[in-house]
């Protein structure tokens, strides 16, 4: 009788976990994932969650650093226990900046998240390459390419700032600045709300970067296997807003 009992709970919890509900008894604020994983040490821990689940994670993750409540982690701990082997749940495409840190945005721990940055976000053939790695070979469900509000490699784009290496990495931000019509306001680093429309259009044309120029990439998010977002970070608030999410996560796309 008690086996008996014993093996329709642990059905009825797989069932859950499968399904993406949350733990009964969840603290308010806290965190929707079903996973009972505390590091990301199996490929079990990623292969329960949905690309929509993983999205939902780190939003989540970004409440809480924004409320100042991030979870406390033993982060000698993961990091042994996540040598054996990686099972990332998602990729973010971030900026050079020193001032948003990803996993700490996030609030993610070791063996989360995998990260690629350069000055401006902007998506290269390296980053591409990469981004396959995560997802087709390390089997991360997510891909988010983030940039920020009154980002440096924007104002230089804008500018036409030339220095050594990094005039070609800006030349890479010039289409979206084409992209934003002339207001007459200035389309210069003096003008705050064009450099961050500017910033918006680099992530959204770094989204379609991916999908015109990875053929696996765009593959696996057609089968519903991984999605690809883009968000920009508030340097002042350190909130993080998706936008233009599918419709399978928000009936209409958030905006910045």
């Amino acid at each position: 009788m008690i086996a008996g009992k014993r093996i329709k709970l642990a059905a009825m919890v797989s069932s859950m976990l499968f399904a993406g509900m949350s733990w009964a008894g969840a603290a308010p604020g806290a965190s929707m994932d079903p996973v009972p994983c505390e590091t990301q040490t199996s490929r079990a821990c990623q292969d329960i969650k949905t690309p929509q689940a993983v999205l939902a994670r780190l939003q989540a993750g970004n409440k809480r650093f924004v409320k100042g409540t991030t979870l406390q982690r033993d982060l000698q701990k993961q990091s042994k226990k996540t040598a054996p082997g990686q099972f990332p749940l998602a990729s973010v495409v971030s900026c050079f900046d020193s001032r948003i840190p990803p996993e700490i945005v996030f609030d993610q721990g070791i063996g989360d998240i995998f990260i690629a940055r350069n000055a401006g976000n902007v998506i290269t053939d390296d980053v591409l390459g990469s981004l396959e790695f995560g997802s087709k070979a390390a089997g991360a469900k997510l891909i988010v390419v983030m940039g920020h509000t009154d980002c440096g490699a924007i104002k230089g784009a804008c500018d036409n700032v030339e220095l050594g290496n990094l005039t070609g990495l800006l030349a890479k931000i010039k289409p979206a600045i084409s992209k934003i019509p002339d207001d007459g306001k200035g389309r210069s680093s003096k003008n705050p709300a064009f450099v961050d429309m500017v910033g918006e259009q680099n992530v959204r044309l770094g989204v379609q970067t991916i999908r015109d120029k990875s053929p696996i990439l765009k593959e696996m998010e057609d089968k519903g296997q991984i999605m690809i977002v883009g968000a920009m970070y508030d340097l002042k608030t350190g909130k993080v807003s998706f936008y233009d999410l599918p419709d399978s996560v928000s009936a209409k796309p958030k905006k910045i």
